[in-house]
């Protein structure tokens, strides 16, 4: 880096990958190691936190000063030592094998600031990435003969085609289900207890049936507390039970197709079963059936090494316990094909559309409004309030004019959100003049709660208040991408 371009960098001032330091302090090493977990950054020496350049002495004594300092951090890291006239730049890299710690604990970046974590961040942090794997841990609670479910481990070895002639105990170690002193490992739990509710309660598989597209009025719920397997199992079945089946005529052949490929159903179910983040324990993995769509979500994102530009390509597991139980008894095929079978399945059915959002992970599959006068009109099947043989109301042209708008689905906006956020933002759409009092009225809503929710929308970019509170006028932005 020049002289020059330097000054330029030092001008825009402290940040995330930026750290000034007058000084080779004791706090040095701090900054080091909170880069090292974050994004990577430089570290500049010889200036001020107001960004004033000092200098400092680039000779060879306190050069191998900054090296000295550096090796303190563990694991090992390298880092890059540039002087640039009466500067050092020492440049650090995100880590490879986070966490990285020094002899004053671990710190992370936050914003232009380096912050020290406490014991719950600590965990939190190996946690994240994949250091400590949840389905290898042993659970403490569970008592192995009491808990243990002999009907769901004689099903597991007759589906991976294991002699149940071989000692069960022995079994249930070399699977990495049972400990040494006979204690269920949490994936034990998950694949052989009689009920995961009692022991893992946010575990179960929940599935849910609305009446029309939004999530308001509940027509069936069924919570799925048994082992892994049968709650996979019957998650699909819930599906199957409360959507339709098409009859396609083809000249003389008659060939009944369901609203949704089953293939992407079961693939996407497991998938949220496999993945999901079982050290988050604020919700469970949700199946839920609207007259438009089927949305399977489940709590945790993407892995951390798993990029969104790389989904569906590379193979990266949460939980490789879990998922190498899975692929024992052919409910995973081979790792990293499960997206690309959900995206053929519903390229070869024809009648339905699938959509990922990456963050909090939702495979949502919107069936064609079209889908009806493909098939002939004709249907039949279990109906109910929500899936009545009518044709679609047009959900997906809703769906796309939503995401034309406002950069986002309505479905994603609504699950971050809310529904009185979505409707707030409809209102300010359909009238930019409208006011806070105005949309509070229709909402049948405090004002308060409406300043908070266009609060919220501002915050967000979805939102801008362009001329004074009296006789200015709402401007939709295209918001953040979430």
């Amino acid at each position: 880096m020049k002289y020059n371009e330097l000054k330029n960098l030092i001008q825009a001032g402290e940040s995330y990958h930026t750290e000034f330091k007058q000084t080779l302090d004791k706090s040095f090493i701090e900054e080091v190691c909170a880069f090292a977990n974050s994004g990577g950054g430089r570290i500049l020496l010889g200036v001020s936190d107001s960004g004033e350049i000092k200098g400092i002495k680039t000779d060879n004594s306190i050069r191998s000063r900054v090296q000295d300092t550096l090796r303190q951090i563990e694991p090992k890291l390298e880092c890059r030592v540039n002087v640039i006239d009466d500067i050092i730049e020492v440049n650090i890299p995100e880590g490879r094998e986070k966490p990285y710690g020094c002899s004053k604990g671990f710190f992370m970046r936050m914003g232009a600031n380096s912050q020290k974590l406490s014991r719950n961040e600590i965990i939190e942090f190996f946690q994240k990435e994949g250091r400590i794997r949840f389905g290898e841990l042993r659970h403490a609670r569970s008592d192995f003969e009491q808990d243990f479910d002999p009907n769901a481990f004689s099903r597991f070895l007759n589906l991976s085609g294991i002699s149940p002639n071989l000692d069960r105990n022995t079994l249930l170690r070399n699977l990495n289900c049972l400990t040494e002193d006979n204690q269920l490992t949490n994936a034990g739990v998950l694949f052989f207890a009689r009920d995961i509710d009692f022991i893992l309660n946010h575990a179960i598989v929940v599935c849910a049936l609305y009446k029309g597209d939004i999530k308001v009025n509940i027509l069936d719920r069924k919570d799925f507390k048994v082992n892994l397997v049968d709650n996979i199992d019957n998650a699909i079945l819930f599906v199957k039970r409360h959507t339709n089946i098409a009859l396609k005529i083809e000249s003389t052949r008659h060939e009944e197709v369901p609203d949704y490929p089953e293939v992407a159903l079961r693939e996407a179910i497991i998938n949220a079963v496999c993945h999901r983040d079982y050290f988050f324990k604020g919700s469970q993995v949700m199946v839920e059936v609207f007259e438009n769509r089927v949305e399977i979500s489940n709590p945790g994102g993407l892995p951390t090494d798993l990029k969104p530009e790389a989904f569906g390509t590379k193979s990266v597991t949460r939980n490789p316990l879990i998922a190498s139980l899975l692929h024992r008894i052919d409910y995973i095929e081979r790792m990293g094909t499960g997206i690309g079978r959900i995206r053929q399945a519903v390229t070869d059915h024809g009648g339905c559309t699938v959509e990922f959002i990456h963050n909090s992970f939702y495979t949502s599959i919107f069936r064609k409004k079209d889908r009806d006068e493909q098939l002939g009109g004709k249907r039949r099947g279990k109906t109910s309030d929500n899936a009545s043989g009518k044709k679609a109301d047009g959900g997906q042209e809703k769906e796309d004019n939503f995401r034309s708008i406002f950069g986002v689905g309505s479905v994603y906006f609504r699950s971050i959100f809310g529904e009185n956020i979505l409707q707030t933002l409809m209102l300010i759409n359909n009238n930019s003049n409208i006011t806070a009092k105005e949309i509070a009225e229709n909402l049948k809503v405090s004002k308060r709660s409406v300043e908070n929710y266009l609060s919220r929308l501002k915050a967000n970019n979805f939102l801008e208040r362009v001329g004074s509170d009296k006789t200015g006028c709402w401007k939709i932005k295209k918001g953040n991408k979430l």
